[in-house]
């Protein structure tokens, strides 16, 4: 940029007639630099730490640790479980994360426990005393008036002796966990006892604001029934949608489609569970998102997990679009691989969660993942630190 600048100033000063284009192009050339900065180029790795199993806190068991955001205001991180309040009520933890200047992440502190209210202001319960009204949350995000967000993925059993439908929810709640309000999802997010709308265990997994922090972004993990497919191996053609919701009002603006990646490993024995999906999601800038595709595979302990850039800026509005499956009139998101986390060479457990952390010593942005360990002493509570580059 200096040299450029360099060139164009001194040929200015012999050619005072084309200054207006010169200028123009240094316009453009400031523009393209700031672009650049707002966006991600690599990620790379810096430390790891592993939460111990079953610690216990504020008379919990700390696990299943979903999704995590931070507050650089009073340096805390927010950790969600994903208790189905099965071992306790379902919550979320807020704690300090000791990271050093240069990137190593020191110790986790945790500091306080808060349970989800419902609107009756209850906890909610667990399966045995209302399987219907059972919460599985997988995402928090801090709104800026100091109140959370979290999303709760329902639940969808049909069976021949049992039908469960609980919708999936996303939950606005005060810093206690206190309930405030729900937004209203479309038909296309309510559970169904036929073979349409969300899939067991595959909905609001991701949730980030936007940058602008006017709306929310989330999105399903797996492709919606009329959308296609499930992800296996091979080529791939299972799209998710992501969805937009503003905060001031409750409902959905925008949807928007997104292929997954093929599932990276086949399972053993080969009909035998795999899966892939997107875990989570951050936003970067006003079009394009960070994107965690997660894939697990039987017979492989660790997973397969992909970080991606996501480009919405050229994307088809897909909300009047019944099936992705049937109608392919869309443009879907762009992706672009940043780090495949195979290439770190170490064992990655079930990553479920991004958030940005501190800025290091030497001004780069970080970012902080989390694995949820399903509270399983083979599984491991793992936090990522890595450097935006």
């Amino acid at each position: 940029m200096a040299i450029i600048m360099k060139y164009i100033t001194s040929f200015i000063r012999n050619r005072w007639s084309i200054l207006p284009y010169c200028c123009m192009v240094v316009v453009v050339l400031n523009f393209s630099f700031l672009k650049a900065q707002n966006s991600i180029q690599s990620l790379k790795f810096l430390s790891q730490y592993n939460i111990p199993f079953n610690l216990s806190y504020g008379n919990t068991t700390v696990g299943g640790l979903s999704g995590i955001d931070y507050n650089p205001n009073n340096k805390r991180y927010y950790f969600v479980s994903d208790d189905r309040s099965s071992i306790n009520p379902a919550r979320f933890y807020t704690a300090n994360v000791a990271i050093s200047p240069h990137g190593n992440i020191d110790s986790v502190v945790f500091l306080s426990v808060h349970f989800f209210k419902q609107a009756n202001g209850q906890v909610y319960p667990n399966k045995q005393a209302n399987p219907a009204l059972v919460p599985d949350p997988e995402n928090m995000r801090i709104l800026p008036n100091h109140q959370l967000v979290w999303t709760s993925e329902g639940e969808r059993i049909v069976t021949t002796n049992d039908t469960i439908l609980c919708n999936p929810s996303i939950n606005i709640v005060d810093s206690n966990g206190g309930y405030v309000r729900q937004l209203t999802l479309p038909y296309n997010l309510q559970m169904q006892a036929v073979a349409s709308g969300p899939r067991q265990n595959g909905v609001l997994e991701g949730c980030t604001l936007a940058t602008n922090q006017t709306y929310l972004w989330v999105n399903v993990e797996e492709p919606l029934f009329q959308d296609g497919p499930r992800a296996d191996t091979g080529q791939s053609s299972s799209y998710i949608r992501f969805f937009q919701f503003p905060l001031h009002n409750q409902g959905n603006i925008a949807q928007y489609a997104y292929l997954l990646s093929p599932v990276a490993y086949p399972a053993r024995p080969a009909n035998a569970f795999k899966v892939n999906g997107v875990s989570d999601i951050l936003a970067i800038n006003s079009h394009e998102l960070l994107v965690v595709e997660r894939s697990y595979s039987t017979g492989r302990l660790s997973c397969t997990v992909k970080v991606f850039l996501a480009n919405f800026a050229k994307a088809t509005d897909v909300q009047s679009i019944g099936s992705l499956a049937q109608n392919k009139n869309f443009t879907p998101a762009s992706k672009r691989l940043l780090l495949n986390m195979d290439s770190l060479n170490q064992y990655i457990d079930n990553i479920e969660g991004v958030c940005w952390g501190p800025t290091l010593a030497n001004g780069h942005k970080t970012l902080l993942f989390v694995a949820d360990n399903n509270f399983s002493p083979l599984e491991q509570q793992q936090l990522l630190l890595f450097e935006v580059e």
